[in-house]
């Protein structure tokens, strides 16, 4: 979309050609494709407002509703907007941030939550790749804004002008958090310092800001430095507008300070505006693909675009940063990130990182083991300094381990194996049961035991396959030992994966249900949980009862009856029969026909998920975007590929839907994929090849990928 005048309706700038007539426009930026509004509907809780990719800052409108749908501050249905706050989570499943809000009156305005709030309307809206703009009902007020990797830049029009109209400074309501301590000086007319300290899902977040204004204040209205409001008052006449710089930094004032003046010296919005397309269209462009519709192009980069919002930069310019023990560091030699939705993420963004964003992944990993040193073990879910705990298992293993395995450079592989090594038997959040009895029991001190253990054998495998590759021979035995003890949580009464007490007992099959979600699973059910082995899907053949067991075991779920039970969580949506493509347990289940030779059943499945759980509207994700999975399983799927495997580099076949991709692996390489024939009913591979050679594989190899080359397939 393109920037209209606010002055009469708002519109798109061009609109969808129909489908039938759709032909790739080379001449088009593929920014062009992506729409920001897609996932704000529904149960998708994207962000929505201004950044750049992996950036800091993540600046956009708070609406004064709140709830579930409302985590990252938005959803399409919400009705009033409260202000515009410089970060926000995207995907998640629970609520924080909406820091440091701004919100333009055309006068005095109460200053509460609801006093403060504002109507707008959607044909008054846009939203495009590092800006986003709105008209406020309340003085008809023209909202714009834009960003850098550390500051945000504001511009605000007065269509009919206002007598002494109000730029309020809230630091007082946050996105589902509790402001527990804030600051706000007035240095000089044009500038703000302070900060504001949080509760909520981090336990203790730290927000310190600068802000300046494009005008002289003519008044500041403030009780007192610890006031959570302070407002700017400016003389404005009809059109005029008045920008405000915002820098924000998770150390100091004097780093805001330092920031804003490093990335924003200027006043000139649409050069910031401008310098933020260039970037998104920098890193969209690390995947230049084609395809037969518009509405496949649209989801493609806008998939893109959610998966590029974290993980987030957490250091200032100068390197400094809030480490995860509440002490000052400094990132010498690397980008210290935060935001790390690991049980979602490990699946498929990481695997996904591993290809394309080659020159990030030593971030990644030196991130990862600071934190481990500064806390005694690796991140579980990192938001903004704080680990969370949130989720279950140690998936910040098969992170690092994949990692290791596919040989990525910038990091120490031993000191990441002993940190994998220490975190896997740190005796927390029940992780003492493996080393005493294999697996954690039902009659134990931890709930939720069916997942938890699947989580951890699939990261105890994870931690068996670095000890085998690091020369660590009596740790990868004990480690792969471990890992196996799925097979004790197979009850074969009901096939199911189902808890174990301490004397090896399942519970009693009176009144059991799969499809319904009990204490022992994590946002999810018999039926999806029995299916979490990817580190050793030919046992879980095996265990199922051999192949023909196994395949009628996995044709049943897509046809069971999608009755969750009224306890289910939520986040079990995107139902084929009982697979939950909403929630990410599930998302490998579709490549396990490949392992049993029925890929064509993968390749009609993923098809069909692509096509109809997956849309270009605002409703367009079937569940949480969960901070770049669910787009990240897109991408991948859509290229043709899958990571079943927690770690190691062997990507599952499943059906392509680009007609052409080049995918820049880094190191000047790139690897090509052309398709023949594929239509929406075309969906199964009739032969393939790579590099010019027959291959009749079901996998690619990480390194058929990343050394570069040319993989077609035909339908």
């Amino acid at each position: 979309m393109k920037t209209l005048s606010f002055i009469g309706t708002l519109c798109a700038a061009c609109c969808m050609i129909p489908l039938n007539t759709y032909a790739e426009d080379a001449t088009r930026n593929l920014i062009d494709y992506v729409d920001p509004m897609i996932g704000t509907s529904d149960h998708g809780h994207v962000f929505l407002g201004a950044n750049v990719p992996f950036g800091m800052v993540n600046v956009g409108p708070t609406q004064l509703e709140t709830g579930w749908d409302w985590c990252s501050g938005y959803h399409y249905n919400g009705t009033k907007i409260v202000g515009f706050s410089h970060t926000h989570l995207s995907g998640t499943g629970c609520s924080d941030l909406g820091d440091i809000a701004l919100m333009p009156t055309p006068g005095a305005v109460e200053l509460t939550r609801e006093g403060l709030a504002s109507g707008y309307t959607h044909d008054r809206e846009v939203a495009a790749p590092g800006y986003y703009q709105v008209v406020l009902d309340r003085g008809n007020i023209l909202c714009e804004m834009t960003s850098t990797r550390r500051a945000a830049m504001h511009r605000y029009t007065w269509a009919r002008g206002a007598g002494s109209a109000r730029i309020v400074v809230d630091l007082q309501n946050g996105v589902g958090d509790r402001m527990t301590n804030a600051r706000l000086i007035r240095m000089d007319d044009q500038t703000l310092v302070g900060y504001r300290i949080s509760h909520g899902w981090a336990d203790e977040q730290h927000a310190y800001f600068c802000i300046q204004f494009s005008k002289p204040m003519s008044a500041f209205i403030h009780d007192n430095i610890n006031d959570p409001y302070g407002q700017a008052v400016f003389e404005v006449g009809p059109g005029e507008s008045i920008e405000v710089k915002v820098g924000l930094s998770p150390t100091s004032e004097i780093n805001a300070i330092n920031n804003l003046a490093t990335e924003m010296p200027h006043w000139d919005f649409e050069k910031v505006r401008t310098d933020a397309s260039l970037e998104w269209e920098r890193e969209l462009g690390r995947v230049k693909a084609s395809f037969r519709t518009e509405r496949e192009s649209r989801i493609f980069y806008t998939s893109m675009y959610h998966y590029m919002v974290a993980p987030q930069t957490w250091n200032d310019v100068s390197g400094d940063y809030r480490g995860s023990d509440y002490k000052i560091h400094r990132a010498a030699d690397f980008e210290n990130l935060t935001t790390w939705s690991l049980w979602d993420t490990y699946r498929a963004a990481h695997p996904l990182s591993t290809i394309i964003l080659n020159d990030r992944l030593k971030d990644y990993a030196q991130t990862m083991l600071h934190i481990a040193d500064e806390r005694g073990e690796l991140p579980v879910w990192h938001l903004h300094g704080c680990e969370t705990y949130c989720m279950v298992g140690c998936p910040a293993i098969p992170v690092m381990a994949d990692l290791i395995l596919k040989g990525v450079e910038g990091f120490d592989y031993e000191k990441a194996y002993q940190a994998i090594k220490k975190s896997m038997l740190k005796p927390n959040r029940g992780k003492h049961y493996l080393e005493e009895i294999g697996y954690l029991p039902s009659d134990g001190t931890e709930g939720e035991t069916v997942a938890k253990n699947l989580e951890y054998f699939l990261a105890e495998w994870s931690v068996a396959q670095v000890a085998g590759k690091l020369g660590h021979k009596e740790d990868s035995v004990h480690f792969a030992s471990i890992a196996q003890n799925y097979r004790k949580l197979f009850d074969p009464r009901v096939r199911c994966m189902r808890a174990l007490s301490s004397d090896g007992k399942f519970r009693s099959i009176e009144g059991f249900n799969p499809g319904h979600q009990t204490s022992d699973y994590t946002e999810g059910n018999p039926w999806q949980y029995t299916w979490l082995v990817p580190h050793d899907v030919d046992g879980l053949v095996e265990t199922l009862g051999g192949r023909e067991a196994f395949i009628g075991r996995l044709d049943s779920l897509f046809t069971a009856d999608s009755d969750l039970g009224e306890n289910a969580n939520p986040d079990i949506t995107g139902l084929i029969g009982q697979y939950a493509h909403g929630n990410e347990p599930s998302h490998h289940t579709l490549y396990l026909y490949n392992y049993v030779g029925q890929p064509e059943k993968t390749q009609k499945l993923v098809r069909k998920v692509m096509d109809e759980l997956y849309t270009d509207q605002p409703a367009g994700l079937c569940g949480n975007e969960d901070v770049g999975q669910m787009s990240a399983w897109y991408i991948l799927s859509a290229l043709g590929i899958y990571q079943v495997e927690p770690c190691g580099g062997r990507y599952q076949i499943g059906s392509p839907i680009v007609e052409n991709a080049t995918i820049n692996v880094g190191n000047g390489k790139t690897f090509t994929l052309k398709t023949y024939g594929g239509s929406e009913k075309k969906t199964t591979i009739k032969k393939m090849k790579l590099n010019g050679k027959p291959y009749k594989k079901t996998y690619l190899e990480h390194k058929d990928i990343v050394d570069g080359g040319l993989w077609e397939v035909w339908f």
